[in-house]
C-alpha cells in the first residue's frame, strides 16, 4: 500500500480530487493534503509519501522546486505535476529534472485516476526489479561461499595426502586442481589467511609434533616423511618455529 501527498492552492480541485478517486483501488492507504509548497515540504519530510501530486504554480514554493526538494529526500518519489497551458514549458523542464508524468488542467477524475496508476505500478515494477536483484545477489554470494568451501575441501585433501612429497608446492597443487598459480595463490590466501608456502610450513611442523612424541622415528625419518630433504633444514626449522630442537622438545614434554 502506497502513501500519496495532494498539494494544490485550490480547496475545490483538491476535495474533488479526494472525493472522487477511488484511492484503495490504486492501492493507496493513506492520503496528504497541502494547499502551498513550503507546507506540503514539510509534510513530505514528515510522512515521508510515495506519491506526490502537485500543482505546478503554488505560493511559497512553486511545483518545480517542490518536486526537485522531495526528490533529493527520496530519489524513489513518483511524481506528477498538474500545470494550465500557459506553464507547458515549465512541465516540459520538471521532466527532465525527473518528475514522472504531468497532466493539463483542467483536470478529470479519468486523468487523475490513469495517472496514479501509471505511478503506482512505476512503483511496483521497480519492487519487484529490487526483490529479484536482492534474490540474484544473496544467490551469487551463497554460490560464491559454496565455490569456496568446495575448493577449500579439494585444497585440504591434496595438501594432507601430499604432506611428505618434497614437490609439494602452488605449482604443483594448481596443477592438480586445474587452476592458475596466480588464481590458486589469490584463492589460498582468501580461504586460509596465510599464503600457502606457511600453510604448509605449519601443517608440516604440527605433523612433526605428533611423530615426536607418538613414535620412536629418528629425526633424518621425520624430515624425509614430511617432504624435508635435508634432516638439518627440518631441525633448524622447527627450531625456530617452536624456540627448540626437536629432541628438546620430545624430551620436555615427555618429561
Amino acid at each position: 500500500m502506497y502513501k500519496l501527498l495532494i498539494v494544490e492552492d485550490e480547496p475545490i480541485i483538491r476535495r474533488g480530487i479526494l472525493s472522487l478517486v477511488n484511492f484503495q483501488e490504486l492501492d493507496i492507504s493513506e492520503v496528504f493534503e497541502a494547499s502551498d509548497g513550503k507546507a506540503a515540504l514539510d509534510i513530505f519530510t514528515e510522512k515521508s509519501p510515495d506519491l506526490l501530486l502537485a500543482d505546478i504554480n503554488m505560493p511559497k514554493m512553486n511545483g518545480l522546486q517542490l518536486a526537485e526538494a522531495c526528490k533529493s529526500i527520496k530519489p524513489g518519489v513518483k511524481i506528477c505535476l498538474i500545470t494550465g497551458y500557459d506553464y507547458f514549458d515549465y512541465a516540459v523542464k520538471a521532466l527532465r529534472l525527473g518528475v514522472d508524468e504531468y497532466i493539463l488542467k483542467p483536470v478529470s477524475k479519468k486523468d487523475i485516476s490513469e495517472v496514479l496508476r501509471k505511478l503506482t505500478k512505476k512503483l511496483e515494477s521497480e519492487k519487484y526489479k529490487e526483490e529479484v536483484d536482492l534474490i540474484v545477489t544473496e544467490l551469487k554470494n551463497k554460490s560464491g561461499t559454496t565455490e569456496k568451501e568446495g575448493y577449500k575441501t579439494k585444497i585440504q585433501n591434496e595438501i594432507e595426502v601430499n604432506l611428505g612429497n618434497s614437490e609439494l608446492s602452488l605449482s604443483f597443487l594448481s596443477s592438480k586442481m586445474s587452476l592458475s598459480i596466480g588464481y590458486l595463490s589469490s584463492l589460498f590466501k582468501q580461504i586460509f589467511g596465510v599464503s600457502f608456502q606457511e600453510y604448509v610450513f605449519t601443517k608440516r611442523m604440527e605433523r612433526a609434533k605428533i611423530l615426536l612424541l607418538s613414535t620412536d622415528m629418528k629425526n633424518y625419518e621425520i624430515a624425509e616423511s614430511l617432504g624435508f630433504e635435508d634432516a638439518n633444514y627440518f631441525s633448524t626449522s622447527f627450531k625456530k618455529k617452536y624456540g627448540i630442537s626437536p629432541n628438546q622438545y620430545k624430551e620436555k614434554v615427555r618429561e
